[in-house]
């Protein structure tokens, strides 16, 4: 079976104030933050440039839905076309259509708990 689940993309939660929260984690842990949170940088087995991303929402943020939890998982994967077609015939749930960008391709399904989780095919290079 071809690989599915490569790493962790990224952290995502909800907070009262993420600009807070972003300078707290700035201050008291390091966090090279930016607007979306922070990137943390690191090698794959092959030596290549990856990240994972770590990032505070508005509490109010409607992208986690149709999840009612307070956080979101993000994997990073390989071939993501073929995975949605994959999980699909497997049952899964899948949500909305897959997006594009120059980052990265993006699908979403639901675990049996009912948590989003955020695939991600991504293009690291694109953030150098």
């Amino acid at each position: 079976m071809k690989k599915r689940v490569t790493g962790i993309g990224g952290i995502f939660f909800k907070s009262e104030n993420p600009d807070t929260a972003k300078e707290w984690y700035k201050n008291h842990l390091g966090f090279n933050t930016d607007d979306y949170g922070c990137t943390f940088w690191w090698k794959d087995q092959k030596g290549n440039d990856a990240s994972t991303q770590w990032s505070p929402f508005k509490k109010d943020t409607s992208y986690f839905e149709p999840s009612h939890k307070e956080y979101m998982f993000n994997f990073r994967v390989e071939n993501l076309e073929e995975l949605i077609k994959t999980l699909k015939k497997e049952g899964v749930t899948v949500v909305g259509e897959i997006e594009t960008y120059d980052y990265g391709k993006f699908g979403w399904i639901m675990d049996p708990d009912g948590n989003k989780i955020e695939l991600w095919e991504p293009i690291d290079k694109a953030f150098k």
